[in-house]
């Protein structure tokens, strides 16, 4: 049976064969870093429409509605986007619609009708009445996965975080067509946080690879018991 110091050395030298080698065997770690850095730009873009602390709102915190015909009344910052999933959590919504024959019908789809009603009163009931501390925290979040991917810094944390708000926004948002949202860029952006969350990519090019091998380390050291072999 090996003991835990078998182990940290194992994911040593684990680690130590992941950055060394040909340019050849590198490419999966470099175009995993330009994926990384790039969800990583997308959430700084998203960072300065929806400053704190008004978040783009204005002095009123005004979210955008629904008119009597179904159109939006739109505001401004994070106020307007809240108020459009909050007008959409009522209106039909279907996910990676595909007709198999060609002919215009919706043969296959995903229903996310549910997702989105219980998004609505998550919102109405707890975001809309909280915005001028929840935006703090939807502000923080997104400059938390900015920083984290883009320094790969605690990466995988930063992954998870990243799945959580892509996927809050593809129930929210995606495929609504007023305004238009492309339900495909917010599930890619989904399933680009997933792999990431799965890969912990700072371990390449990143902090993580410079702060992981100490912490194990200090693990190792922490737990050893006097007398016990580390090899």
């Amino acid at each position: 049976m090996r003991n835990e110091g078998t182990l940290v050395a194992g994911e040593r030298r684990r680690e130590v064969a992941a950055t060394t080698g040909t340019a050849w065997d590198r490419l999966p770690q470099v175009l995993l870093v330009i994926g990384r850095l790039g969800l990583a730009y997308l959430f700084f873009t998203q960072l300065f429409w929806k400053l704190p602390p008004s978040f783009g709102c204005g002095d009123d915190f005004r979210f955008t509605s629904a008119n009597p015909d179904g159109s939006l009344a739109r505001t401004g910052g994070l106020c307007d986007w809240v108020g459009i999933e909050s007008a959409w959590a009522q209106r039909p919504r279907k996910l990676l619609e595909t007709n198999l024959d060609g002919r215009g019908g919706s043969d296959v789809f995903l229903p996310i009708g549910a997702l989105a009603r219980a998004n609505g009163a998550f919102i109405d009931n707890v975001v809309k009445p909280n915005i001028r501390w929840f935006g703090w925290l939807i502000w923080g979040s997104e400059t938390f996965i900015f920083v984290s991917l883009f320094f790969g810094l605690i990466s995988r944390l930063g992954g998870l975080v990243a799945v959580g708000m892509t996927a809050q926004l593809v129930i929210g948002l995606a495929g609504i067509s007023e305004p238009y949202e492309w339900e495909w860029g917010s599930l890619t952006a989904l399933f680009l946080a997933i792999a990431l969350f799965a890969l912990a990519p700072g371990r390449y090019f990143g902090l993580d690879a410079l702060l992981r091998p100490r912490l194990l380390r200090a693990a190792e050291g922490g737990t050893a018991r006097p007398g016990s072999r580390c090899s």
